[in-house]
């Protein structure tokens, strides 16, 4: 098994050390536009023992396993990993790494051949890999079902060898580069039907520099101030940075997936988060990814409830906090919006709006209901437990927060507003009248009638109301806060609860986006210092234990997938805003 080494060992090339490295079982290797990377994960909770090339073209797949050897036997190798290039390393050879432009990977060695063995291991009439080599340029080229795209491998110094070219059915089909002492050099590009190279290749330290570059400019611009955590910035940046890709397939934008491991989508309400991180420094990108999910928008008005490379799915859809994230985006932004952006805005909020008003309402009621835990993106909360189909508390305050916002929008750009005040109205009385009870808000089924359990931190959303609810309501909601709120964070589940589960999902376990919304919440309802205490406690979290997809609220542990890009999202813009207040250098 092969292991890290230190995160701060030197480079072997002689060159300055660079200060930011990182656990590629954590992170993957990748840069940003690129849909694919360097990582371990193979699969849903799947680690392998070699790093692997992995695709996000139609899915998450593994496509070459990468393994050292020496005259036929396998070298046991420790990884290095920093933003500019990935190496494996042993006490006599090394072979490394770097991006050439988002579709080409450069790999050189020293002392040790790499084998790329094609993962899937059989080939059938719709799944595998068929590998041949290419009678023009001598190259190897592996043909790939899962993700529909080829692998080209071609030599620019040193020996090149292929395994099982032309075969069929189960097979090994490998190529090794390089002999057991030599410096060898080679380039693997995933395409389509061609590779096509415009200008001279750059040298691998060339690569390496420019990899290193781009990526210290995105970080100035998206991370500018000076922390005093600067490891856990870069890679906060770095999981946003690698995580991005170009416009292909069904993404029209070039957009921030929430991983690419196997959580390689853009979610409906995932991409605000992200959106509120860039908003400073990376404005029109922050744009992009709010309006993604827009650019499918069907009929009705619904946003899908994911998007990825080859597919949007609406079976489910996602809550509507876009105005929220929208009015936030416009105060962090540094340039302001064009007429031409704010109409469009104005269009795809006023439909997706009026969706909620118009197909997700029971005839007679006021408030619109969910159909199932992951309309809310609380997939399994305890305040599902008693009916799925549920009028809930957090969805009427973020649709009534939405309609505030698309009034002053709609005011702003002078259309009319009467409808969304109108209703704005409408739903706070409501929630107030029918949701509230002397221990909090509750969900309510849409045809049952029957209320929901208090103990899900989902039901303290509507704090992000501020000042529209009641003072009382306000401070027995703060308090119920105070009540979630562990060593560790929010735990989205009351700890004191029979149902909490310490790695339960919406159970139990510490969130991002619920530390975000509620962290706002408080702020919206004048609880400033415990809001502070919030950001603080998550922003520790962090630093301790990465940016997984979420955190036992007992233990801190980090859980599930580990390089979740709004989990970075929401570390840095609560980062960047506790700066701020304390007065610290944010240029």
């Amino acid at each position: 098994m092969t292991a890290p080494l230190d995160r701060q060992a030197p480079m072997s090339s002689g060159e300055a050390a660079e200060p930011l490295t990182f656990d590629i079982r954590e992170i993957p290797f990748s840069t940003r536009g690129s849909w694919i990377n360097l990582s371990p994960i193979v699969g849903l909770h799947t680690t392998a023992d070699q790093v692997h090339l992995v695709s996000h073209v139609n899915g998450m797949h593994p496509v070459f396993r990468l393994g050292l050897e020496r005259d036929g036997a396998p070298l046991e190798a420790q990884w290095w990993t920093c933003p500019s290039h990935h190496e494996w390393r042993t006490p006599d050879a090394v072979v490394a790494a770097a991006f050439d432009g988002p579709r080409t990977l450069r790999l050189r060695g020293r002392g040790a051949q790499l084998r790329l063995t094609e993962a899937a291991g059989e080939l059938t009439p719709f799944t595998g890999g068929y590998l041949f080599l290419d009678p023009v340029d001598q190259s190897m080229v592996l043909t790939s079902y899962e993700t529909g795209r080829r692998y080209c491998v071609r030599m620019l110094r040193g020996e090149l060898s292929g395994t099982g070219t032309e075969a069929l059915g189960r097979s090994e089909r490998s190529v090794l580069l390089g002999d057991r002492t030599g410096d060898w050099e080679a380039e693997l590009v995933e395409a389509t039907t061609g590779v096509r190279r415009v200008g001279p290749r750059r040298t691998f330290e060339e690569l390496v520099e420019a990899g290193a570059e781009a990526f210290a400019t995105y970080a100035a611009m998206v991370a500018p101030w000076r922390s005093e955590d600067p490891a856990t910035t870069g890679r906060a940046t770095y999981t946003l940075w690698s995580a991005t890709v170009a416009p292909e397939g069904m993404l029209g934008r070039e957009s921030v997936l929430m991983s690419k491991h196997w959580m390689d989508k853009l979610w409906s309400w995932d991409n605000c988060f992200n959106a509120l991180a860039l908003a400073p420094g990376l404005p029109d990108l922050a744009l992009d990814q709010f309006l993604a999910p827009f650019d499918h928008q069907d009929e009705w008005g619904a946003l899908p409830d994911s998007i990825t490379h080859s597919e949007a799915l609406y079976n489910y859809v996602k809550p509507p906090i876009h105005g929220w994230a929208f009015a936030r985006l416009r105060q962090a932004s540094p340039r302001a919006l064009s007429r031409p952006e704010l109409e469009l805005v104005h269009d795809r909020l006023s439909r997706w709006s009026d969706y909620w008003l118009t197909c997700r309402r029971v005839p007679g009621h006021v408030l619109p209901y969910y159909q199932h835990g992951n309309d809310s993106g609380w997939d399994n909360a305890t305040t599902f437990d008693l009916d799925r189909v549920v009028e809930a508390p957090d969805l009427a305050a973020f649709l009534a927060v939405q309609l505030d916002v698309l009034a002053g929008l709609a005011r702003e750009l002078g259309h009319r507003t009467e409808r969304w005040e109108r209703e704005s109205e409408a739903l706070v009385a409501a929630l107030l009248d029918q949701l509230w009870t002397p221990e909090g808000f509750v969900a309510v089924g849409a045809s049952s009638g029957r209320r929901s359990g208090t103990t899900s931190l989902l039901t303290l959303l509507p704090l992000l109301l501020g000042d529209r609810l009641p003072a009382d309501v306000r401070r027995v909601m703060a308090d119920k806060v105070r009540e979630h709120l562990t060593d560790h964070g929010l735990a989205t589940e009351l700890p004191s609860s029979p149902q909490y589960e310490e790695d339960g999902y919406w159970r139990g376990p510490v969130w991002a986006p619920s530390t975000a919304l509620i962290e706002a919440g408080l702020r919206r309802s004048g609880y400033d210092e415990l809001a502070d205490e919030v950001s603080r406690r998550f922003r520790a979290l962090c630093e301790r234990s990465g940016f997984a997809e979420n955190f036992g609220a007992l233990t801190g542990a980090g859980l599930r997938d580990r390089a979740y890009t709004w989990t970075a999202a929401v570390y840095l813009t609560l980062s960047a805003a506790a700066v701020g207040a304390a007065g610290g250098d944010l240029a």
